[in-house]
């Protein structure tokens, strides 16, 4: 239940990311420093609950995970509010802040259940975790349809529908007693699961880990938005429904799969789909084709993290907590601080790009007024996707929030200051829409195409693997009683 709140405020989030952008005003890097925000507490969070997880209590680190979790939404949706009195700034710190302490819940939480899981199912490790994890696009199926169905409500309202799993989960945890992790009650000392960590296989998985954070959850931060760029908004939220859908059935099926092809195989014919779907997604131009290369996709990206939890818990059982809490974490840092901004940023450096080429006036007139660069790559500046909603709307979103202030007999500072803008915007408007709306859609398939590189290279490390242990005959799960 603690995962699928997660997933729940992690598929919100990904439909309203463009009411952020419209409202408050922010580019596409700007968006994917929120989302990212969204994954990067999770991996600070999950490496350091998992040092204290057994002396500190797993009971007590899912209090706080509940407690972080409400905090979280007090402040995202504080940021109307804030934007009222502070302006964009304002809004994107509470945004920003507040998807970091939901991250942080979202981790604390991880630290519990994952070495939870393998201690109370220690001879089907793969299975049960892909099982645990199926709460993850359950809660992503959940936020789909809130954001399908409650679509015509304010963000706030969706947002706050994720408090009610949330609420859930804490009452569970009434009366509820804990055991200690496999590695733990075997009485293996907290210097011999650091060990585990040093060890060169651990660190290739741990690197392998950071490239599924990348691809998995800082493309699902953006997908529904990219393929709602491309066919159309309702479309992108429910093609985000069927992919979750098919990710929920087949992590009940993981353990048959692996029976007869081994975590590893699994993990590197995954890989192989996620590529393969991804590349085919950034050249989709109808429904029918998206849902085909979204399946491709889909079926790869399923067993990424619970299965590589398992691998992790099978070659290393006396890291226990720890070995876990480290792949946790390098995964959400890395769809974090790369993957969730990342995408943003070449969503934008494509979009603008091929507007100043194509129409370098109509550019200066959508660009944001500040420059944001990723890594060591150039500062560029996004559209303001503000505007850009105001074009494709032709205004009436303007129309109508002068209207609400109207009869409100208020004044806002940022709305006057963009209805000053499209009163000269809108004598071009109609000749600017094919221009931007084609730089969108174009920087949309560029990332997608870029993306597409990680899972590849991924199955070329996991078919290494696979040598390797051929090699020294075979891939087999360890226990704690073994020695390596």
């Amino acid at each position: 239940m603690a995962i699928l709140a997660a997933g729940v405020g992690f598929g919100v989030r990904g439909g309203i990311l463009a009411n952020w952008g419209a409202e408050y005003g922010f580019t596409n890097t700007e968006l994917g420093d929120i989302t990212g925000m969204g994954l990067v507490g999770f991996g600070v969070v999950i490496l350091l609950s998992s040092f204290i997880a057994d002396s500190f209590g797993y009971g007590k680190l899912m209090i706080t995970a509940f407690l972080m979790h409400l905090i979280s939404a007090v402040l995202t949706l504080s940021a109307g509010i804030a934007f009222k009195s502070g302006g964009k700034e304002a809004a994107y710190l509470c945004l920003y802040w507040g998807q970091f302490l939901f991250s942080v819940g979202n981790g604390v939480s991880e630290a519990v259940v994952n070495p939870l899981t393998a201690t109370l199912y220690p001879n089907n490790k793969t299975h049960y975790l892909n099982i645990l994890h199926a709460g993850w696009p359950a809660g992503l199926i959940l936020g789909g349809l809130i954001g399908i169905y409650m679509g015509s409500q304010s963000w706030q309202v969706q947002m706050g529908m994720f408090l009610l799993p949330v609420v859930i989960y804490g009452v569970m945890l009434l009366g509820q007693k804990f055991p200690k992790s496999e590695a733990s009650s075997a009485g293996v000392s907290m210097g011999e699961m650091l060990k585990q960590l040093l060890m060169p296989l651990m660190l290739l998985l741990l690197f392998i880990h950071a490239l599924v954070g990348y691809v998995e959850l800082g493309t699902d931060s953006w997908i529904q938005k990219i393929t709602g760029g491309i066919l159309d908004p309702e479309t992108g939220k429910w093609l985000f429904v069927y992919t979750s859908g098919l990710m929920f059935v087949l992590r009940f099926v993981a353990g048959p799969i692996v029976h007869k092809i081994s975590p590893l195989g699994l993990l590197f014919v995954s890989a192989v789909f996620a590529s393969a779907g991804l590349y085919s997604l950034s050249g989709v131009t109808a429904t029918a084709m998206a849902l085909v290369a979204l399946t491709i996709y889909g079926i790869g990206k399923t067993f990424f993290w619970p299965t590589m939890l398992a691998v992790v818990s099978e070659r290393f059982p006396k890291g226990g907590a720890i070995t876990m809490g480290a792949m946790g974490a390098v995964g959400m840092l890395a769809a974090g601080y790369l993957g969730g901004p990342g995408i943003g940023y070449k969503q934008d450096y494509y979009a603008s790009g091929d507007l100043k080429a194509k129409a370098a006036t109509v550019y200066e007139n959508y660009a944001a007024a500040d420059s944001k660069g990723f890594l060591f790559l150039p500062k560029i500046k996004g559209l303001d996707q503000a505007k850009v909603e105001t074009l494709e709307k032709d205004g009436k979103n303007i129309a109508a929030d002068l209207e609400a202030l109207k009869k409100s007999g208020k004044t806002d500072e940022n709305v006057n200051k963009m209805n000053a803008w499209w009163q000269t915007a809108q004598a071009t408007a109609a000749a600017d829409k094919p221009a931007v709306a084609g730089a969108g859609i174009f920087g949309s398939r560029m990332a997608l195409k870029w993306t597409s590189v990680v899972p590849a290279l991924m199955a070329v490390l996991y078919l290494l693997l696979i040598l390797g242990f051929k090699a020294k005959g075979g891939y087999k799960a360890l226990h704690v009683s073994d020695t390596h």
